[in-house]
């Protein structure tokens, strides 16, 4: 029986303790008409969800007729101005009648934002005597401009909601609020890095192939000339010698001889180099080859006119 009692003390105990810290400003506010527009405010800038949270609070509301200094506020400066109206801290109308020294200075929801400047998250609330309450911001220079009318409604400890004349806009609140950084411009994007076009590579030389067209084709010997009436023809000049005559490859010893080298007018600039593939024509023979083939026409051209001089003594 006695764990049965305890049981149930303790689960009322818990239920009471649930009910004290659970509280809804916007149903709270909701039960008085005169503070419709206030109780719009909280909810539509996100105060009232603060508030909510909260397990020590007191709201301080205004009435829908003297709400006109909050008409064409912006929405940042607008939730401030509803955040400058919560204190941190439980008050009710018996503790504001028996404040220390008569004065005290409360911060408010807004100094947690951390865009308050120059105590304008904090209120003064001074006790003028004969029960007169009056409250400000606590910012240098500004005055107790509003005063306490009477308490709406409050759970001990938890929350108290109190009806004051005028809205407290600190002064300097604008400009002290928050804003989202706009994003930085975008960077333009890098320049990509040029692409260096490398020449096309020359086509490699064809091996194996015919001969090319540009390479100097080889004279063909020349022929012996012909005897004539007593005249002796004049042996040809010597080829010029070509860049490719140059450094002739030696001749293997037995070999037969090769064709004349290509004449003076045989264009030098197509002659192969040295890297020409191994079936490129051979270089012309020198000329001491071409000398001697000389000779050798001059002597039978000697030895046919003795025997015609010769034959034309006799018939004489």
């Amino acid at each position: 029986m006695d764990k049965y009692n305890t049981s149930l003390a303790t689960f009322f105990f818990v239920l009471i303790l649930s009910q004290a810290k659970a509280f809804n400003i916007t149903t709270l506010l909701g039960h008085y008409s005169s503070f419709s527009d206030f109780n719009n405010y909280l909810t539509q800038t996100g105060v009232a969800a603060a508030i909510n949270s909260r397990q020590t609070i007191t709201v301080l509301v205004v009435e829908n007729n003297n709400l006109s200094p909050l008409a064409g506020k912006s929405q940042d400066v607008l939730a401030n101005i509803m955040r400058v109206h919560v204190l941190l801290d439980y008050f009710d109308i018996q503790k504001l009648q028996k404040l220390p020294n008569k004065t005290v200075k409360v911060p408010t929801l807004f100094q947690t934002t951390g865009h308050a400047n120059n105590d304008q998250g904090f209120l003064n609330m001074t006790d003028l005597g004969s029960g007169s309450i009056s409250l400000g911001s606590a910012a240098k220079g500004e005055t107790l401009g509003s005063n306490l009318v009477k308490s709406i409604a409050s759970q001990p400890f938890n929350i108290s909601i109190l009806q004051i004349s005028n809205v407290i806009i600190p002064l300097g609140i604008e400009s002290s609020t928050f804003s989202p950084p706009s994003s930085p411009p975008p960077r333009a994007p890098a320049p990509s890095p040029r692409k260096h076009h490398s020449p096309a590579p020359s086509p490699a030389p064809i091996t194996g192939g015919p001969t090319s067209s540009l390479a100097p084709s080889p004279n063909r010997p020349s022929a012996a000339p012909a005897p004539g009436a007593g005249t002796l023809p004049a042996p040809e000049p010597a080829a010029a010698k070509t860049p490719a005559e140059a450094s002739p490859a030696p001749t293997p010893h037995g070999s037969p001889p090769k064709p004349d080298a290509p004449t003076a007018d045989t264009p030098t600039g197509d002659a192969p180099t040295a890297d020409t593939p191994a079936d490129a024509p051979p270089p012309a023979p020198t000329g001491d080859h071409d000398s001697s083939s000389a000779n050798s026409a001059l002597g039978v051209s000697l030895v046919v006119v003795v025997m015609l001089n010769l034959f034309l003594v006799l018939v004489i």
